[in-house]
């Protein structure tokens, strides 16, 4: 009894309850994030991106919707309604489908591969896989490519179309053709006539080179011309000290200096070119480098830009607010289907201001009483005169005597100026300067490829494309330009707008070229544009080339830090360092016949750089005087020493020769008309 008494109670048995047991409570899934729910991967400097084969954890990812690719000038299109977040509840029920996707077995490597190239590709346009697929010939496997442009590279449009398409495109383009001329001449002392005839020689090479350029070059529809790039280190050479106190034909001698120096310098490129030494210099270019050197091209003539427009400033503001409401307020008018506001926008904004500067100028507004603008300010005597005469000279559109003096026919010939000189030490700037101006053509190249190809080209035949590009720029110092010639930027902007990417249209408008610069009155017409009208036009044309060459940072991570700062110190830079050299051992008080707008570019005389050798001086604080070298440099520089992933710095894509042999799409594109490749197959470097 006692031990009873001392035992613990026993717990009491709970009700058995219904058969079978219920399975316990599962817990509730907590709501997704929206990076889960969208399956958004960061792409912050530091950060690698988990592969395809890689688990997802835990991600859920949402099918892309197949879209066309957006106009963006339509303005944003209207969002689905697949677009918005899931409920809740739907956002459950998809964490349990990716937990029961995870657990099935991986899928095949065929059906991985397939699923990675569907995912949309590199940030520059390319899938991710870096050798090229063979064409099919099951056409549903193969997914149709997005139509960019209305006639792609190799369609062939009608003879109106034709006609229309290839003088539009170049018409677009006028103030990359026409104006550097425009700009340069007058600084050698060259007189209205001398202006007409280079303008014709600039038409010409213009057409031949874009010849050349579309038979044996890259084969792209890019219109080969007198580049921005070549602009300062010419007026660099045209300010040397040697040519301070010329009094007689200053022009030819200063354009025979020019033409033995361009010459060095396209000799330098088609060696670049045509022994592949570009195909290995293609590792080191890419967007990050190729964005603030070509926006230090555009950033570089801040100087000249509006001092010139300030000498009459109601037609300079006037025709410089006319291109950009035709460009940017105007944009989206279309007449017959076409935005015609903004593919004709500088020469529409040139022509209205012209006529009302021919209206003012009629009716005598410009006119002092006893005044002539034909003599200069130094010869009058009156006061008065010397007051208004640099008004009368820039706002007036009378006192251009190139058209009456001009003859109807004019054949431009080489050496027209007179035999080359050639000298080492501008010789040596302009080969410096020929590197720059194929990195800017690389990224010509390269956009303008995913527009209007089947595939980007092959590192051959970019350096196929920079060989004849040297080329061009020997045949513009044989006739004599002023500048060499080069890709001209303007040409991604021109097939995005105007959607014609056949190179059949541009090689018609390049015959037409032509055939305009034998007519001598087109180039007087020409040259006898008002300095104002034509520095309010280069402002505008740098701007745009400014903002081309930032454009290409879409091709990389453009969220990233590590760019960010790549670029912004390089453009910093590219405008502190050449200040630096511009500015030291400059006297403000000093009288210089240089002018103002012009100055910067006599560093050579007053550099920093002082050594045993003039002609080391010369070359030294001639090109740290310039931006776009020192914006390439800090780029280059930074930009492949400076860690980062392939996807976050943007590099550049090009096929592979062995497999784009193997698909016909892309031989059709690149390769060399006539069967002349067979010849040259050996050679790897330069071609497919």
């Amino acid at each position: 009894m006692s031990s009873s008494s001392g035992a613990l109670p026993q717990p009491r048995r709970g009700r058995p309850g219904p058969w079978p047991p219920a399975p316990p409570p599962q817990p509730q899934a907590p709501p997704l994030s929206w990076a889960k729910r969208t399956g958004f991967q960061s792409r912050v400097s530091g950060e690698s991106l988990p592969s395809a084969s890689a688990p997802t954890s835990g991600q859920v990812r949402l099918p892309r919707p197949a879209e066309a690719p957006a106009d963006l000038e339509s303005g944003p299109l209207a969002r689905s309604n697949s677009a918005l977040p899931p409920p809740p509840a739907a956002a459950a029920a998809a964490a349990a489908a990716g937990n029961a996707e995870r657990q099935q077995p991986p899928p095949p490597p065929q059906a991985r591969a397939r699923r990675r190239d569907s995912d949309g590709g590199r940030p520059n346009g390319q899938a991710a896989a870096p050798s090229l697929p063979q064409l099919q010939e099951d056409e549903e496997e193969v997914p149709e490519r997005p139509a960019h442009v209305k006639y792609e590279l190799r369609d062939t449009p009608g003879v109106f179309p034709l006609v229309i398409y290839g003088f539009q495109h170049y018409i677009s383009m006028i103030g990359s053709i026409i104006l550097i001329p425009l700009a340069m001449v007058p600084a050698m002392g060259g007189t209205a006539d001398d202006m007409a005839a280079v303008v014709s020689t600039v038409l010409l090479v213009t057409g031949m080179t874009t010849l050349l350029h579309m038979f044996i070059g890259t084969r792209l529809p890019l219109v080969q011309g007198p580049s921005f790039v070549y602009l300062a280190p010419a007026l660099a050479i045209i300010n040397s000290p040697e040519f301070f106190g010329l009094n007689d034909n200053n022009f030819k001698h200063i354009m025979k200096h020019l033409q033995g120096a361009i010459i060095i310098g396209g000799v330098f490129q088609v060696v670049l070119g045509y022994t592949g030494l570009m195909s290995l210099f293609l590792r080191l270019i890419n967007p990050v480098v190729v964005s603030p050197t070509v926006a230090a091209v555009g950033l570089s003539f801040f100087s000249y830009g509006f001092t010139k427009i300030g000498t009459c400033i109601e037609m300079g503001i006037l025709q410089l607010l006319t291109v950009v409401v035709f460009a940017l307020y105007l944009r989206k008018i279309k007449l017959f289907g076409y935005r015609v506001l903004l593919i004709y926008a500088v020469p529409l904004g040139l022509g209205i201001t012209w006529a009302i500067a021919f209206v003012l100028t009629a009716t005598g507004v410009y006119s002092y009483k006893g005044c002539d603008a034909n003599i200069p300010a130094s010869n009058n005597v009156s006061a008065f005169c010397r007051k208004h005469v640099l008004r009368m000279t820039s706002c007036r559109v009378d006192t251009s005597h190139a058209l009456r003096s001009s003859p109807w026919f004019r054949f431009p010939y080489p050496l027209q100026w007179g035999t080359p000189v050639f000298s080492w030490k501008m010789g040596l700037v302009m080969c410096v300067v020929s590197v720059i101006a194929s990195v800017d053509s690389v990224g010509s190249y390269h956009a303008s490829s995913l527009f209007v190809a089947t595939r980007p080209p092959t590192s051959g035949v970019v350096s196929r494309g920079i060989g004849v590009e040297g080329v061009s720029t020997v045949l513009a110092g044989l006739w004599g330009t002023g500048v060499g010639s080069a890709t001209i930027t303007e040409n991604v902007h021109t097939i995005a707008v105007t959607k014609m990417g056949s190179r059949r249209a541009v090689g018609f408008g390049a015959i037409l070229l032509v055939l305009f610069s034998i007519v001598g009155k087109v180039g007087a017409f020409i040259a006898s544009i008002p300095d104002v009208m034509v520095a309010a036009l280069l402002c505008f044309m740098w701007a745009m080339l400014c903002a081309l060459g930032l454009s290409n940072l879409r091709y990389s991570a453009t969220g990233s830090f590590r760019n960010n700062t790549i670029v912004g110190l390089a453009l910093f830079l590219s405008l502190s360092v050449p200040s630096y050299f511009q500015q030291y051992g400059v006297h403000p008080s000093a009288n210089s016949s240089v002018p103002t707008y012009f100055q910067p570019y006599n560093v050579a005389s007053h550099g920093p750089v002082h050594t045993g050798s003039g002609g080391v001086n010369y070359v030294l604080n001639t090109l740290l005087s310039l931006n776009m070298v020192i914006a390439f440099l800090v780029a280059l520089v930074l930009d492949n020493t400076v860690p980062g992933g392939r996807q976050e710095r943007g590099l550049y894509v090009w096929s592979e020769a062995e497999a784009a042999r193997r698909e016909s799409a892309v031989m059709k594109d690149y390769e060399l008309p006539f069967k002349i490749g067979h010849a040259f197959r050996w050679v790897k470097c330069v071609g497919l």
